[in-house]
Parts: C-alpha cells; sequence; structure tokens
C-alpha cells in the first residue's frame, strides 16, 4: 500500500484564480488526497469546504489531512456530477464562493498496483474509481461486443487501430478472458505496427485511457457537471475545471463557451428574439498550463490545463 497521494497540479492558480474569500464556501468536486483543499482552508480564513470524492481512500487520507480544520470541513462519498443536490443538502445551494473540480487520476491511483490503472504494474485489471461500483475494466475487456469496444477505444482513445485491437481482444478472450494489465498490454502491443521511433506504448497508453474512461463514465456528464457547478455559485463565484487531455477540455472549454454566450438568434435576424443572457464570463480565455518549474517536479502536470469562469 502506498501513501494515498495526488501531487496538486497548478496549485498556485488554482488559488489565484478561486479569488479567495475570508468566510467563503467552497466545494472541491474530486478532492482526492486534499491538497488543494488544505490550500484553500489555509488562504480563505474561516472558509466552509466540502470534499467530494468517489474514492473512499481518497476520503480518509482527505480526513487526516484535513483534521485541524474541524467542522470548516465536510466530506463526501459521492461524484462531481451530485455536485446540485449535495450543494442543496449541505444548504449552500446558490451561495457558493468557489468550486474546483479536478479531473486527473491521482498518483495514488496510478501507482497503487491493485487499483489496475497503470500497465507498469501486472495486476487485476479494474480502474475503478469508485470501487464500491461493480463495473470495471475487466468487464469491459471481456464482455462489451466488438463494435463497442472500438466506440470506446475510439472514442475516449482517439486510437486508429482501435478495430484491430478490439478484434484482437476477441479472439484472445474466447481462449481466456484478459485478467490482468500485462495481458491486456500485450494484446494492444501485438494489435499495432511497431517501426522504428514507435514502439506501440503510444497506442497502450491511449487504450488504458480510453478503458478507465468508460469505466468511470467521466465525459458522460462533464457539460452538465459544469452547468450544475455554475448554478451552485454565488454572483462572482468562480468555477476552476483542470483537465489532462484533449476530450475533456475540448467539453470544457464548448461548455464555458456556451454559458457565456449571449444572443444564439441566427445573423440575419434584425433583432433579438431569443432573449438568451449570457450567466458567466471567462476568466482565461486561454488554458493555463504548468510552467517549467512545476513540470521537472511533476512530469504528470504536462497535459493539464486550467481554465476559470465567474458567474455574473
Amino acid at each position: 500500500m502506498v501513501e494515498f497521494l495526488h501531487i496538486p497540479v497548478m496549485l498556485q492558480s488554482v488559488i489565484d484564480g478561486l479569488d479567495l474569500k475570508p468566510n467563503g464556501i467552497y466545494v472541491d468536486g474530486t478532492i482526492g488526497g486534499a491538497a488543494h483543499a488544505e490550500e484553500i482552508l489555509k488562504n480563505a480564513k474561516n472558509a466552509f469546504l466540502i470534499g467530494i470524492d468517489r474514492d473512499n481512500e481518497a476520503l480518509s487520507a482527505s480526513r487526516k489531512r484535513l483534521m485541524r480544520f474541524g467542522k470548516q470541513v465536510m466530506l463526501v462519498h459521492d461524484t462531481h456530477e451530485n455536485i446540485k443536490q449535495i450543494a442543496e443538502q449541505a444548504g449552500v445551494y446558490g451561495n457558493v464562493d468557489g468550486i474546483l473540480i479536478d479531473l486527473g487520476v491521482s498518483s495514488y491511483q496510478l501507482d497503487e498496483a491493485k487499483r489496475g490503472f497503470s500497465f507498469r504494474f501486472d495486476s487485476k485489471l479494474d480502474m475503478r474509481m469508485d470501487q464500491t461500483q461493480t463495473k470495471s475494466a475487466f468487464d469491459v475487456v471481456n464482455f462489451y461486443e466488438v463494435d463497442e469496444l472500438v466506440r470506446v477505444l475510439k472514442d475516449f482513445g482517439e486510437e486508429k487501430f482501435a478495430k484491430s485491437i478490439a478484434r484482437k481482444i476477441e479472439s484472445e478472450r474466447k481462449k481466456k478472458l484478459i485478467s490482468t494489465t500485462f495481458e491486456l498490454r500485450d494484446i494492444i502491443l501485438s494489435s499495432v505496427p511497431r517501426y522504428k521511433g514507435h514502439d506501440g506504448m503510444q497506442n497502450v497508453t491511449r487504450c488504458f485511457q480510453a478503458i478507465r474512461i468508460e469505466v468511470n463514465a467521466e465525459l458522460v456528464k462533464l457539460s452538465g457537471t459544469i452547468k450544475d457547478a455554475v448554478s451552485a455559485l454565488k454572483s462572482g463565484g468562480r468555477l476552476a475545471v483542470i483537465s489532462f487531455h484533449s476530450l475533456e477540455d475540448r467539453i470544457v472549454k464548448n461548455t464555458f463557451k456556451e454559458l457565456s454566450t449571449g444572443c444564439i438568434c441566427p445573423p440575419d435576424f434584425p433583432v433579438c428574439v431569443c432573449g438568451h443572457k449570457p450567466v458567466v464570463k471567462i476568466i482565461t480565455n486561454h488554458p493555463i498550463i504548468a510552467d517549467e518549474k512545476e513540470l521537472q517536479e511533476n512530469a504528470r502536470a504536462a497535459s493539464a490545463k486550467l481554465r476559470i469562469l465567474e458567474k455574473l
């Protein structure tokens, strides 16, 4: 067992971007090891923070780390998809000063072999962020129809050899169920061309990412989650979202744009008849990325993008 660790990405940028207020109300929608949450509580005097995570091991680590803040902290075993209901139940809906949603997988989840997120370890296929849910990577790999596997690998991994990989998976699982990360890794490697400068590990990375996204339904409700988060904010409250791959960032970018757009009438209409009003202003016209110093200390920050909006 490794210590639950999630090295906070762009920590100072998040703290600055949330524009923290004394006595403010904050929500960390993916609290992980509570590194971001701890800084929020340290920098916003007498703040109240709701920490949400689907991973009970994350919540256990957060509880220990934030113990000194006592009743300033409320931890919830749930997913940020339910942020609206969680805020309502806590009596803070419409009064939240700032929300952070970090969409990354924690360093702990990647480094703890038993969780089955990484092909660096030979472990059972799992990839569940919430260990109480039933569907795992084992189920996706062994029981999805070939067409469904192709969809997952294409849509969530942008994998150009999705068909050949899916067919190879089908062929191998007929002989024996695929139960470990190394078995899946080797099947993927045997399904893609290998040549100088391309050893196939990029394909493995994309496929593991795609299966993880499918297992945890990471993209299905992301746009709706952002809209629910905005609805929970007070006027002037801020939402910060950290994404780690292009599919996530595209959804975040487009949802921010939708929420910040005014009239949506056809351009040839002489006057506005839709009455559509923007509900946010975008603080970051371009995403914030990690600087060189952070990249030297945490290579996993290389793909991170931070976008921030403010509710009008």
